[in-house]
This record gives structure tokens, C-alpha cells and sequence, in this order.
């Protein structure tokens, strides 16, 4: 008996190892974000988006953040992206994927690039501050620069977002609506946004070209984006056969680690090596 009640106790109020263990091991890795954003040790990594009628022919890149710890090792971003979407860091880790993306288009005149951002951004100075900047400098920067907001992220303040679209669109920037499909979109507001692209979720490609549930949900999404004048992407392309259908079905473009996985080293550069060497 007495062993019982003093085993509720401890349940009832004290935190269990595992609990302590990942709460300090979550604290550390925030810790750890920080101090990355502070030193400047934030880069982007690159994955080429192909055109479906051509996959040999890059459409644009999408440059995705990394946060590199002391030894200049990844921190994963699983452990900490969803953590700070509410939280400022989540606002200064969009700051920083802006300015390397901005640096990336001033440095290759010919590049076109995606950046992701959260519609939470749209309220916060710093960005907006660094993104006239940039434009001030080089406002043709603007005509290649792709802003792409997640679906989740959008749905959460519409309004917000429409008249930010309206009003960056009179720049050339161009938008993506990522993650389309997910479930959160509200297709009322598809005819009020600005969307230039909408990239489909990876969920409705994975096996699209055996799976007949994922085929008639993705002939639909690439119907809808069709009527909106929309230019469509697929998204976690993996096979040549997901490629082959996605092509046939009227897909515009496509990515995945089929086509080729982010890189750290501008593929670009990489490309110019190889023709030197």
C-alpha cells in the first residue's frame, strides 16, 4: 500500500525522466538556433524545380534554411520549425532565408528563386525592413524572387495576406501557395489570393501513378489551379513513374529527390566547375 500511494505521488507531480529529458533536450536546441542566428551561421540549400515537358530544364530553385551549429553541422530542422512558427525566432529564421536569397539573386543575374516565409512574417518589421532594402538597392531583383507562404499559414489570416500579395505583386514578386491540398485552404479565397503558383502536396504524389484515390485528387487540385491561371508543381517527386504521370496529367513542374536533393553548394556553381574541369 504504501509503495502505491508513494508511486501516485511521484506520477501525479513530478515530471518523468523522459519528460525532462525532452523538454531540456527542446530548450537546447532553441538555445542552439539562436546563437546559430546570431553568429550568421544560417544558408540555404538548393533543389531545382524541373518543367514537367522537359525535366532537363531548371525552372527555378527553391532555397530551403539551414541552421548550422558551431562545427557547421545542420541542425536538423525537425527538432525546432514547428516549435517556433509562434515565437519570434520563427520571424527571425525568415529574415535570414530572406537576405541569403536576396544575396543569391544579386550575386547569379540569371537565377530565380524561392523563399519560403510564414504569413506571420508579413507583421514584422525586421522582414519587411530587409526585403525594401534589398529592393531599394535593386529593385529587379523583385522580378525573380518567388515568396512562398504554406497553405496552413495562409488560412490562419487570409485578409492579411491578400492585401500583402497586392501590394508586393505591383513590384514583380511573384507567390507560391505551398503545401496546396493539405486540407486548410478555404477554396473561396483561391479567387482573392495573388497565388502565381501552387505547389501540391507530396501526399497526393507518393505512388500517383498506381494509387486511382491520389489520381483523382491530384487531376482535381491540377483542374483547379488551371481555372485560377495558376502554373502547378509537384512537389516530393521521388520516381520516374510519380514524373511520367505527373507529366501526362498536365503537371507544369515538378521536384523531389528524383530531379535532386537540397544542396548546400550551389548547383550552379557546381555545374560551371564541371565545365571548367
Amino acid at each position: 500500500m504504501r509503495g502505491r500511494k508513494r508511486a501516485n505521488l511521484v506520477d501525479a507531480g513530478q515530471e518523468s525522466p523522459l519528460d525532462f529529458a525532452v523538454q531540456t533536450r527542446d530548450r537546447g536546441t532553441m538555445q542552439m538556433v539562436r546563437e546559430a542566428l546570431d553568429r550568421g551561421d544560417a544558408v540555404l540549400a538548393y533543389q531545382p524545380i524541373v518543367q514537367a515537358s522537359n525535366p532537363t530544364k531548371i525552372a527555378f530553385y527553391e532555397g530551403l534554411i539551414r541552421i548550422l551549429d558551431e562545427t557547421g553541422r545542420v541542425i536538423p530542422a525537425r527538432d525546432f520549425m514547428g516549435a517556433v512558427e509562434s515565437q519570434e525566432l520563427g520571424r527571425e529564421i525568415d529574415c535570414a532565408a530572406l537576405r541569403a536569397g536576396l544575396r543569391a539573386l544579386r550575386q547569379t543575374p540569371d537565377l530565380r528563386l524561392s523563399i519560403n516565409m510564414s504569413a506571420r512574417s508579413i507583421g514584422y518589421p525586421k522582414w519587411k525592413q530587409t526585403l525594401n532594402r534589398w529592393l531599394n538597392g535593386d529593385p529587379k531583383l523583385a522580378e525573380r524572387l518567388i515568396l512562398e507562404i504554406t497553405e496552413s499559414s495562409a488560412m490562419q489570416m487570409p485578409e492579411l495576406v491578400t492585401t500583402f500579395m497586392g501590394d508586393l505583386q505591383d513590384k514583380g514578386i511573384t507567390f507560391a501557395l505551398d503545401d496546396f491540398g493539405a486540407g486548410h485552404t478555404a477554396f473561396r479565397y483561391l479567387k482573392e489570393f495573388y497565388f502565381d503558383i501552387v505547389k501540391i502536396d507530396g501526399q497526393f504524389v507518393r505512388n500517383v501513378q498506381q494509387d486511382p484515390n491520389n489520381q483523382v485528387l491530384m487531376e482535381a487540385l491540377i483542374s483547379i489551379a488551371g481555372h485560377f491561371d495558376m502554373f502547378t508543381v509537384a512537389e516530393t517527386v521521388e520516381n520516374g513513374a510519380e514524373a511520367a504521370w505527373l507529366a501526362q496529367a498536365g503537371i507544369d513542374c515538378l521536384q523531389g529527390y528524383f530531379f535532386g536533393a537540397p544542396s548546400l553548394t550551389p548547383p550552379w556553381i557546381k555545374g560551371a566547375a564541371r565545365h571548367a574541369g
